[in-house]
């Protein structure tokens, strides 16, 4: 054998000693804490990851008081109800009660987009001391007909109490100059207006104005 093929052999030789000498003494059961470790870490990241996730989605608390934008005026000169006598509901005055007072008509795009928000809200609160009161202000003629709100309300599950402002009075009063379908208003406990919005949107504040009313008092 030549020198340069004896000296090839002792150095793969020296690499595997090296290599057997490394592996000497390892306890299987340490690899296998070690691999657990990773693992567990692996999962407190998840885990952690999840918690965030689940944080993100919660439904937005109102750390402050909502703001008082100033007293509800009383409704007027109704043409009647539908869902209810309307016994107490027309004084917005010390009623004891937080209400989401919403003006709509059942032919508004935009009015009936809001439903469904406003149903999961009253499914939530109503037990807990909410009421709706929606003040159904008609834009065409045949959104004046009780009879069609009546049908209209049946049929996009509208279940609170709808006051018919036919003539608008109410309307136009409470809104000014500048008047929308749908206005959307919470009042608390003791008449005050503390949340005022105009189309569709901001259902999380919305909520959270009526959650804070009911759970802390006006």
């Amino acid at each position: 054998m030549t020198g340069s093929r004896w000296a090839t052999l002792a150095l793969v030789l020296f690499l595997v000693g090296g290599l057997l000498a490394a592996n000497v003494g390892r306890d299987p059961s340490s690899e296998a804490a070690l691999a657990a470790s990773a693992q567990a870490d692996a999962s407190e990241t998840d885990q952690a990851t999840a918690d965030r996730d689940t944080a993100d989605a919660a439904d937005p608390v109102l750390v402050e008081a909502p703001p008082d934008l100033g007293p509800a005026m009383e409704l007027v000169n109704l043409d009647g109800w539908i869902n209810s006598d309307g016994a107490g509901l027309a004084s917005a005055a010390d009623s004891g009660q937080v209400r989401i007072i919403q003006f709509w008509t059942f032919g508004c795009y935009n009015c009936k987009n809001t439903l469904p928000f406003l149903q999961d809200i009253y499914a939530e609160w109503q037990p807990k001391g909410l009421e709706i009161v929606g003040v159904h202000a008609p834009e065409f003629d045949r959104e004046a007909v009780p009879a069609n709100i009546e049908a209209a309300a049946a049929d996009l599950g509208v279940t609170w109490p709808v006051a018919l402002d036919t003539d608008k009075r109410n309307f136009r009063s409470w809104q000014g100059s500048r008047r929308f379908w749908p206005r959307t208003y919470v009042v608390d406990q003791n008449g005050q207006i503390r949340f005022d919005h105009i189309g569709e949107g901001s259902y999380d504040e919305l909520e959270a104005t009526v959650a804070y009313l009911i759970e802390n008092g006006a």
